[in-house]
């Protein structure tokens, strides 16, 4: 059985939805977004001990604290190469960014091959079924370019402001990202 919870986020950002399996946390996107088509959303409605704790979480972090704990997810499905994208994007500091290209060096650089592909890791990062707390949102295209959030360019704008990032090194994309 799947179960949701629905979070009311500050005005400037859209809505979020929660799902669990019961005893991890399993879905967490912005209602509305390109992610809403990666989630089951017909579950039912239910105070879970994992959803108080990612509340608590998202408390935290919507008033611009670094929450210090990391709510209990499960990602089903995942592959060892999006296991290695998403433990990158886990290393990311509050307030910082990383561009696709980096990660794909990185893990080329660990898996001892010439290259990897930025899309590769660009499709893993939008395959992280739970936003902010694998902070997809620090990932940025080459040039500080806002490209590809599922969640919305909107909500990773403002996301970014929210940790204090310098909003001058970004270009905000005009069509056809996930706007």
């Amino acid at each position: 059985m799947i179960y949701k919870w629905k979070y009311q986020t500050p005005d400037n950002f859209d809505n979020i939805l929660l799902t669990s399996d019961g005893k991890y946390l399993t879905g967490l996107w912005f209602i509305g977004s390109h992610d809403d088509l990666k989630h089951t959303t017909s579950c039912e409605k239910k105070e879970l001990p994992i959803f108080k704790e990612t509340v608590k979480w998202l408390d935290m972090y919507f008033s611009g604290q670094e929450p210090k704990f990391t709510p209990k997810y499960k990602i089903n499905n995942l592959t060892q190469f999006k296991k290695e994208v998403i433990d990158i994007m886990n290393e990311i500091p509050f307030g910082s960014t990383i561009t696709y290209g980096k990660i794909a060096l990185i893990i080329a650089k660990k898996r001892k091959i010439a290259k990897m592909s930025s899309r590769a890791v660009g499709q893993a990062v939008g395959s992280n079924p739970i936003c902010l707390i694998i902070p997809c949102h620090r990932v940025v295209g080459i040039n500080g370019n806002l490209t590809g959030y599922g969640g919305g360019i909107k909500n990773k704008i403002e996301l970014l402001k929210l940790e204090k990032n310098d909003m001058s090194k970004f270009l905000n994309p005009k069509k056809g990202t996930k706007l």
